[in-house]
């Protein structure tokens, strides 16, 4: 349960990050309070998950998870670069993410 509760935790990263994008072009008060329950979502699963996971491989997948979606959250919807280098380095954060799981 704390494996999923970490891979959730990653996502609402990805939803604050988000969130903090949207509030800082329409500065709307649904767009803040979407960002904080994303990162304050995120907090608590990711202090859940940390009682059984180890706090390095525990911290290392989520930033993985955060940073990795928020890329690719900013390609889809916010303009940014498809370069295929991005896309390669996102796919080298994801596959370091999997193997600490599988080293754990």
């Amino acid at each position: 349960m704390e494996w999923i509760s970490l891979i959730i935790a990653g996502f609402c990263e990805v939803g604050g990050v988000a969130m903090m994008n949207k509030y800082n072009n329409d500065r709307k008060w649904h767009s803040l309070l979407l960002l904080i329950l994303g990162f304050g979502a995120s907090f608590v699963l990711l202090s859940y998950a940390m009682e059984t996971v180890s706090m390095g491989t525990a911290y290392a997948i989520w930033t993985g998870i955060g940073a990795s979606g928020g890329a690719i959250i900013g390609m889809l919807f916010f303009g940014e670069s498809k370069d295929w280098k991005r896309i390669l380095f996102i796919a080298i954060v994801l596959s370091a993410a999997i193997g600490l799981k599988l080293a754990a």
